[in-house]
């Protein structure tokens, strides 16, 4: 049976999002530093981009202030209203950016997250990395107003460790509200969580995990290994990351070989069954945001959520992909 097409609860929140969403990150359009590591795409890509994502069944987008300066938040409002989308048939995240900056700036700032998204309420609002000069107790205290205020709907974090997430889930329970997720790095090729104590600490207090980078900048497609040059053709830093040289891929390859083997079982790509087993493996705790710059990569996520890979098959991912942790 497969019920990976099914709506999942978003931690103790209201809140009901497809096990696949869209990150967001490439409609940055060039800006800050954060565009510098896509192509920039125009409205018409983006649109058609989003346009894959929706038909395919994904109900939720993942983006922040930090991707251009939000300009990806502008451009996720801009592509659901011009595919008809209206305020509440759709489930959109965002993130403050901490980096330098105390905690005031959380709610002197949300007027422009607002804006930026309108006319879509922020229902997921998240700290985006646990660098700010306030401490992690004052960062939930303004989010909490933020909440009462009805200027967003739920918290959640990013890249927070087991005790950052504790503090914070914690610190929110004091206002009567939950901690809802906390977005992490996680793959195939990077199951930190696992060994860390994160992913443990949030099944057992009901935190959504939601997996960035799940097919490991595009390495689980298997195309770089098929074609190791088209990494120099890469925009931004990504051609200078340690996964992509040519002993990261010659580490990564018994994965990528797997995933061949088995995707084609479930008429898949290797990408879909990564995807695939991250979001059925660990049951409901765990979502996943994956990228697209075409639109037939966001159906190819989408796509994911269509069948059940074997108990044996899941198995075999596991064991050749548990160096990672």
């Amino acid at each position: 049976m497969n019920d990976l097409r099914s709506l999942r609860r978003l931690g103790a929140s209201g809140l009901e999002v497809s096990a696949v969403g869209l990150g967001c990150w490439q409609f940055s359009k060039g800006r800050g530093l954060a565009g510098k590591y896509w192509p920039t795409l125009d409205d018409g890509e983006i649109q058609n981009i989003m346009a894959a994502a929706l038909k395919g069944g994904i109900n939720w987008f993942d983006t922040a202030e930090g991707y251009g300066n939000g300009e990806s938040e502008k451009a996720l409002a801009a592509g659901l209203r011009g595919l008809g989308k209206r305020p509440g048939e759709v489930v959109v995240a965002t993130k403050w950016r901490p980096l330098l900056r105390w905690s005031g700036n959380i709610s002197s700032s949300i007027g422009d997250r607002i804006e930026c998204l309108s006319p879509f309420p922020i229902d997921l609002y998240q700290i985006h990395n646990p660098f700010s000069f306030s401490s992690i107790q004052s960062q939930m205290r303004a989010m909490a107003r933020l909440v009462r205020d009805g200027k967003i709907r739920t918290v959640g974090i990013s890249n927070f460790s087991r005790k950052q997430m504790e503090k914070a889930r914690q610190k929110l329970e004091r206002f009567g509200l939950p901690l809802v997720s906390n977005q992490v790095r996680y793959s195939l090729l990077d199951r930190r969580i696992e060994t860390n104590g994160v992913l443990r600490a949030a099944g057992d207090h009901g935190v959504t995990i939601i997996a960035y980078s799940p097919l490991a900048q595009g390495i689980l497609s298997g195309k770089f290994h098929d074609d190791p040059a088209l990494v120099r053709g890469r925009p931004g830093f990504r051609k200078y990351m340690p996964a992509f040289s040519r002993r990261g891929l010659e580490r990564s390859r018994p994965v990528v070989e797997a995933l061949r083997r088995i995707a084609p079982k479930y008429g898949a790509t290797p990408a879909r069954a990564a995807l695939n087993w991250l979001i059925a493996f660990h049951g409901p705790t765990v979502v996943a945001i994956p990228g697209a710059s075409r639109a037939g990569q966001a159906e190819d996520s989408a796509a994911a959520m269509d069948f059940r890979m074997s108990d044996e098959d899941a198995a075999e991912l596991d064991r050749v992909s548990a160096a990672f942790k």
